[in-house]
């Protein structure tokens, strides 16, 4: 018996001292490490108005539908960027919904651009991203919207695409994924211009 209780009080001191280190030291540790290095990144990427009124994250989409800002992906997370249903459409290749969607899109994405019939649309313009939340749009996409962006807001198209290169976001590791455009800072920055 003296053995049983011997063994008995070693896990029990073995589990307060883990519980302690695993769900109060580390987390502490990783959460002052994450304020000492980047605290932006670790309180959100959150984007504030010059009177600090939060509008957002640099890290999350937001739905844009007027003509004079740049579309975001198309996003299934909700009723479109809510954060607290994060998911794809989850439909599969062979699904008739999705290609039903895809050619609706494809046709919508078309005519708000003033593109041919036969216009090459990327595959970002028209389907959702696994997450429904991302920020990002392809270089091809941005370059096809801003004719469109600076007709309606009467810009020089050289502006509006100096203002997409600004706002591109490299390969990570400058190896992996292709360039994005994060179009909600992108179309923070064309609401800031004055003419």
């Amino acid at each position: 018996m003296k053995t049983f209780l011997s063994e008995l009080r070693t896990a029990l001191l073995l589990t307060a001292v883990f519980a302690v280190l695993l769900c109060g030291v580390y987390p502490l540790a990783v959460w002052a490490g994450g304020q000492a290095l980047f605290p932006a990144r670790a309180n959100g990427s959150l984007l504030t108005d010059a009177d600090g009124t939060v509008r957002g994250s640099a890290l999350l989409g937001q739905s844009f539908t007027s003509d004079k800002y740049f579309n975001s992906r198309a996003s299934a997370a909700g009723s479109g960027y809510d954060a607290t249903s994060s998911s794809g459409t989850n439909f599969g290749p062979t699904s008739q919904k999705l290609a039903d969607a895809i050619k609706a899109n494809v046709a919508a994405y078309r005519t708000s651009n003033h593109l041919a019939p036969d216009a090459p649309v990327p595959a970002d313009a028209v389907t959702a991203s696994a997450s429904g939340l991302d920020p990002h749009i392809s270089l091809a996409n941005a370059h096809l919207q801003a004719p469109r962006v600076a007709q309606t807001r009467h810009l020089p198209l050289a502006t509006v695409t100096a203002l997409i290169t600004t706002y591109t976001d490299d390969r990570d590791l400058h190896i992996f994924g292709e360039p994005g455009v994060n179009a909600l800072l992108l179309n923070r920055a064309l609401d800031q211009i004055r003419l």
